[in-house]
């Protein structure tokens, strides 16, 4: 699977060590920065273009890091083509997965540890969407987009 990865300077290290996980597990990584230091950026510039890859298609997934998830998961679910879900615990993963069909997942790297984020990132890459009467609710998400009304 192709995962278009992306963090700030406060994921800087969750997001080094995400990308080594996932080469591990055999996915191909496009890391969309911050790729240097943990000096201040500002996360809309390179979660934006780690959403543009997933909505476009170019990546399978998106996986987006900052200090809570929030600030990533606004700028990614303004991208055509993106459900981004910021995920507090292994049920909402999950059910992000099964329900939802998230094709981004927002990652807070000041409020869980390794452990976790590990434990996040394989159950999100392993949980399959249920489709079923999920699917109509998906559709009617991304049918908001093409008319442009809202809900």
């Amino acid at each position: 699977m192709k995962i278009a990865l992306a963090s700030d300077h406060r994921g800087f290290e969750f997001k080094k060590h995400v990308a080594s996980m996932l080469t591990q597990m055999g996915h191909t990584v496009k890391d969309f920065g911050t790729t240097t230091s943990t000096e201040s950026v500002d996360y809309p510039d390179y979660g934006l273009k780690a959403a543009r890859s997933v909505g476009s298609g170019e990546s399978d997934r998106g996986i987006l890091i900052c200090g809570t998830g929030i600030g990533m998961s606004l700028v990614a679910n303004k991208v055509n083509g993106v459900r981004a879900a910021v995920c507090h615990n292994l049920y909402t993963v999950e059910m992000s997965r099964r329900h939802n069909d998230s094709n981004i997942l927002c990652i807070g790297a000041d409020v869980i540890d390794e452990e976790l984020l590990e434990q996040k990132v394989t159950l999100w890459l392993e949980t399959p969407f249920e489709g079923g009467r999920h699917a109509r609710r998906v559709e009617k998400i991304m049918d908001v987009e093409d008319d442009g009304s809202g809900i």
